[in-house]
């Protein structure tokens, strides 16, 4: 039996969450979930956004189904997402997207980078320290490598053109995939953007650092349809993390428009880690069937409300658990 830490977050993700939870429960009724509170909301009402009893919470479970947290820009401020991502160790951020004619992995390095958390703010000077290790380059490189050599090729996303450190990345990442006997090429980052929207066909795994994949993968999401459709995988040696790439999205908060769809493939993504890809394989069948039925929301043209879009995939889901 599995056991499946449940954290909301803040914002859509008190919406969101709870759908993509439904759709675990009907596919494996036999998981534990428990709820784990944190973010801006516990914040604002105990001082402290995530303490260590979360973070220990958040370990004792096989996998984590996460909502987006809100980060306030206050300087005293932890972020959740940071210290938690440090503390489980989630080195790879993995962040499909997948097409009419491409099937795009974009693999991102996760706890060093400009997210480094060093940071120092003056009067005249702001300064935050861009960390790039060899440790962690070698490790989210062959995180990369190994989703390469089943699927066709490797891209190394860089800015060593401008960026010393990332003549280190990228010396690291080719001399990786060199001994590791996969096809490879390399990109830079500004370029790679542009040629990714432009022809999306032409990639397969894409591998980049912290900061760099988290705007590449939200560029992206304008060949799905938005961030509403992008679901994300933080993995470790030991724990893993499942959670939709949008935001808390505060302004529409409570009023049931936000689009499940991220959330939901989130989930599939904990049954593929979990070793399901039939449960996540139904799961996708069932979002692209209530698409294609016209059940959509705001987001995508449509009507449907958060709930409704997510009882109408279950319903989808049961369907086809039902059919010989």
């Amino acid at each position: 039996m599995k056991k499946v830490a449940v954290a909301e977050g803040d914002g859509i993700g008190h919406e969101v969450i709870p759908v993509a939870r439904r759709v675990l429960e009907v596919l494996h009724p036999e998981y534990e979930f428990f709820n784990v509170e944190l973010g801006y909301g516990r914040w604002e009402k105990t001082g402290c956004p995530c303490n260590d009893h979360e973070i220990a919470a958040l370990k004792d479970a096989d996998a984590v189904l996460f909502g987006a947290v809100t980060t306030p820009p206050m300087k005293d401020y932890q972020s959740v997402v940071l210290r938690i991502r440090k503390a489980l160790d989630l080195y790879a951020n993995l962040r499909p997207v997948k097409g009419d004619g491409f099937d795009i992995m974009i693999v991102r390095e996760n706890t060093e980078g400009l997210y480094s958390g060093i940071e120092e703010i003056a009067v005249d000077r702001a300064t935050t320290l861009r960390v790039v290790t060899r440790k962690g380059t070698e490790r989210i490189a062959k995180a990369a490598i190994r989703l390469a050599k089943t699927r066709r090729l490797l891209t190394v996303g860089h800015k060593a053109n401008v960026i010393k450190s990332d003549v280190f990345f990228r010396d690291i990442c080719l001399a990786e995939a060199k001994a590791a006997g996969v096809p490879f090429n390399e990109k830079f980052i500004d370029a790679l953007a542009l040629d990714l929207l432009q022809h999306p066909q032409a990639y397969d795994v894409v591998v980049t650092t912290n900061i760099f994949g988290d705007i590449l993968s939200d560029v992206a999401s304008y060949l799905v349809g938005g961030l509403g459709l992008i679901p994300s995988a933080n993995i470790g040696d030991r724990f893993a993390l499942f959670e939709p790439v949008h935001g808390s999205a505060p302004d529409i908060a409570g009023r049931n428009i936000a689009n499940p769809v991220a959330a939901v493939r989130s989930a599939a993504m904990m049954l593929e880690y979990f070793d399901d890809a039939d449960g996540a394989h139904l799961i996708e069948q069932a979002i692209r069937q209530t698409l294609a039925a016209g059940t959509r929301t705001a987001d995508l043209g449509g009507t449907a409300g958060t709930r409704e879009f997510g009882e109408a995939v279950i319903r989808e889901i049961c369907r086809r658990k039902k059919a010989p």
